[in-house]
C-alpha cells in the first residue's frame, strides 16, 4: 500500500528509545511450559517475541514487566471505563471484601445494583447476574428458546458473543467470491459440534430486506435474533438507527426475541447503552465489560414476563455469581456513570482524539474514517467506513496493521488486530491526549516511509 501525497514531517517530540521486551520474552519461555501459548486467553498471545506481561496499571496507562509504559487504548477490551485502579471503585471493592466473598446465598446489594441497572436501561425490567459476558449471552439464548419454544437463532456476520459453542461461528472472508452467493458459515474452533450449524442463520448487518426474507422463510423455527448494534470485535461497525427499528418490528412480527448484546457498549456509549443511542428496546439484553470497571460481573436482563421464566422452567445460576467484591465495585461504578459527567468526559476525549488524528492524517492526504462511538471508535484508512462485515473484508488494513506495531514501540497500546476498536476511559483525559497525538504522528510517518520503501523495492 502506497499512501498518497506523503510529505516528510519532523515531529517536535523527543526521541523515543527502542522498546525492550527481554523480560517478557524470558517469561514467555517459562510460561509456555505450563500454559498453552504462554497465556490464559488466545487473544493475549501476540507471538513468541511480542507477547507482553503486565506489571501494573493505573488510570489510562499500563506498565509491562520490562518497565515499558504505554497509554492503553485496549483497556482489557473495554471494562475499565473509569481507568485502571480507580480509587473510588477500589475503595468500594475493599469494603466488599468485608462482606465475606461468595456464599451461594443472596445479599441485599444484588437488589440495589439491579435497581440502578433498571433505572439506566428501561428494557432491563428484571435482572439476573452472571460472571462473564459469555455466561450472560448463554443465559439469554436459553431463555429465548424457552419463551418462544423455537431452537433456531439468527446472528449477524462479524458479531461476537463470547466463547461458547452456539456462537463460535463466523463467515470467513478470505477467498470469498460475492458473485457465488453468501459466504460459507464455519465453526471458529475445532471441537464445536457441527450439528449446531443446522440451528444457526447468519445475516449481514444493515440489510433489513435480508432479515425479512429469512424470517419469512424460517421464522416458525427461529426463536432469537442476536445482535451487537455496535460490533465490538469488528472495529465498531454500526447498525443504523433505521435498521435497528426495522429489525425490532420484524422480530415482533415473527415472534422472535431480540437479544441485544451490550457486553461492550453497555454503560459506555451512553448511560442506557446503545438502546438509548438508537431509541429502541430489546426483549433481552446482556452487559458485562464496563459494569464494574474491570471487576468480573455480567448481567442478563429484559422484559419482566420473559425473565419470570427463570426459576419456573429455565435454570440459571452459578456458584461465584455476585461475589461481594465485584458487586460492590459495580454499585460504585454505576453510581459514578449515572450521576457524574464521566461518560461525557470519555466522549469528549474520544472526539478530541479523533479530531487530532484527522488533522495528522489529512495533512498527509491519507484517507481515513471512523466507525462506532467516540468511546470505542474504529479507525479505517478509507474515505468511508464499512457498513457490514462483508465491506470490512474488502478494505485495505495493511497500513493499520503496520501502524499498530509502530505505536507499540512508541508506548501507545492498541490491539494489533485491526478489527478491534480503540477503547477510552475517563482517566485518559488526565494528560494522555497530546502525548498520544505526538506519538501517533511519529508512527504514521515511520509506517508511511516503510510501506512506501517496501513498495518501491518491490517495483524495482
Amino acid at each position: 500500500m502506497i499512501v498518497r501525497g506523503f510529505v516528510s514531517h519532523q515531529s517536535g517530540s523527543a526521541t523515543v528509545m527502542p522498546r525492550s521486551l527481554i523480560r517478557s520474552n524470558q517469561h514467555f519461555k517459562k510460561a509456555v511450559t505450563r500454559l498453552p501459548l504462554g497465556v490464559t486467553s488466545n487473544f493475549r498471545y501476540w507471538g513468541d517475541d511480542k507477547t507482553i506481561y503486565v506489571d501494573h496499571a493505573k488510570g489510562g496507562r499500563i506498565w509491562d514487566i520490562d518497565g515499558n509504559e504505554y497509554i492503553d487504548y485496549r483497556l482489557g477490551y473495554g471494562p475499565c471505563i473509569l481507568g485502571y485502579a480507580d480509587p473510588r471503585v477500589d475503595e468500594a471493592a475493599r469494603a466488599g471484601m468485608e462482606v465475606g466473598g461468595v456464599f451461594a446465598l443472596a445479599t441485599e446489594r444484588e437488589y440495589t445494583v439491579a435497581e440502578r441497572i433498571s433505572k439506566m436501561v428501561p428494557a432491563a425490567e428484571l435482572v439476573r447476574f452472571s460472571n462473564s459476558g459469555t455466561e450472560a449471552v448463554m443465559a439469554a439464548l436459553r431463555l429465548a428458546r424457552a419463551w418462544t419454544g423455537k431452537d433456531s437463532y439468527v446472528m449477524v456476520e462479524g458479531g461476537y458473543h463470547g466463547l461458547f459453542d452456539a456462537v463460535l461461528w463466523g463467515t470467513p472472508m478470505e477467498g470469498w467470491d460475492p458473485s457465488k452467493g453468501d459466504p460459507e458459515v464455519a465453526a471458529e474452533s475445532e471441537g464445536v459440534p457441527l450439528l449446531l450449524k443446522s440451528m444457526l442463520h447468519m445475516v449481514p448487518l444493515n440489510d433489513a430486506n435480508r432479515l425479512e426474507s429469512l424470517l419469512q422463510k424460517h421464522g416458525d423455527a427461529i426463536g432469537a435474533y442476536l445482535i451487537e448494534p455496535i460490533m465490538g470485535n469488528c472495529c465498531s461497525i454500526s447498525a443504523t438507527r433505521e435498521y435497528m427499528h426495522d429489525a425490532r418490528a420484524l422480530c415482533e412480527q415473527h415472534n422472535v426475541l431480540m437479544i441485544v448484546d451490550e457486553v461492550k457498549t453497555g454503560f459506555r456509549v451512553a448511560r442506557g447503552g446503545v438502546q438509548e443511542l438508537m431509541g429502541f428496546k430489546a426483549d433481552l439484553c446482556t452487559f458485562a465489560k464496563a459494569i464494574a470497571n474491570g471487576y468480573p460481573l455480567a448481567v442478563v436482563a429484559g422484559r419482566e414476563d420473559i425473565m419470570r421464566r427463570i426459576g419456573d422452567d429455565v435454570v440459571h445460576g452459578g456458584t461465584f455469581t455476585c461475589h461481594s467484591v465485584a458487586l460492590a465495585a459495580a454499585e460504585k461504578t454505576l453510581e459514578i456513570l449515572d450521576e457524574t459527567q464521566a461518560l461525557e468526559t470519555v466522549k469528549k476525549y474520544g472526539q478530541d482524539l479523533q479530531r487530532g488524528i484527522s488533522e495528522i492524517l489529512s495533512a498527509r492526504s491519507i484517507p481515513h474514517s471512523y466507525a462506532g462511538h467516540p468511546s470505542m471508535g474504529g479507525l479505517f484508512f478509507s474515505d468511508t467506513p464499512p457498513t457490514n462485515y462483508r465491506d470490512w473484508a474488502s478494505t485495505d488494513y495493511t497500513f493499520y496493521d503496520a501502524l499498530a506495531l509502530e505505536l507499540h514501540e512508541l508506548g501507545i497500546l492498541v490491539e494489533p488486530d485491526s478489527r478491534e476498536p480503540w477503547f477510552l476511559c475517563e482517566a485518559h483525559a488526565d494528560g494522555c491526549l497530546d502525548e498520544t497525538l505526538q506519538k501517533f504522528e511519529q508512527a504514521v510517518d515511520t509506517t508511511t516511509s516503510q510501506l512506501n520503501g517496501a513498495a518501491t523495492s518491490s517495483a524495482g
